[in-house]
């Protein structure tokens, strides 16, 4: 059966979607970009929206009895390849070895002018 995640200490889904969905043990979550839960707005910066975005997550995870380190798959969203480096150090404190799969794609935009998104498929 198909079940809906929701916390409060993740930014409310910003459209018909939810914050993730937990599936036959796997949970898939839904992008998440630096908007700060509490107000809605999102951080100013490269760094601040990284930080935001993966705590966003790790909210998100734990909503599900998961964590970082039960992720099996992630995807970071940059809307500029320069800044590939600066992403990946911040990602690194937050994914414990071994690490999951990854993809980093180089996107036009994102949301509300997001620097950066990231969604997971983890274990649940």
């Amino acid at each position: 059966m198909k079940n809906a995640i929701h916390t409060d200490k993740a930014p409310a889904a910003i459209g018909p979607y939810s914050q993730a969905v937990e599936y036959n043990g796997l949970l898939y979550t839904s992008g998440q970009i630096g908007i700060d839960p509490s107000t809605g707005e999102l951080h100013e910066g490269l760094e601040k929206q990284t930080y935001a975005a993966l705590n966003n997550l790790k909210a998100i995870l734990e909503q599900a009895g998961s964590g970082f380190d039960k992720v099996i798959k992630s995807v970071v969203f940059i809307t500029d390849m320069a800044n590939f480096a600066a992403v990946n150090k911040i990602y690194e404190e937050f994914f414990p070895a071994p690490f999951p799969a990854r993809s980093c794609v180089a996107v036009a935009s994102l949301p509300k002018g997001a620097l950066v998104e990231v969604e997971t498929v983890a274990a649940v």
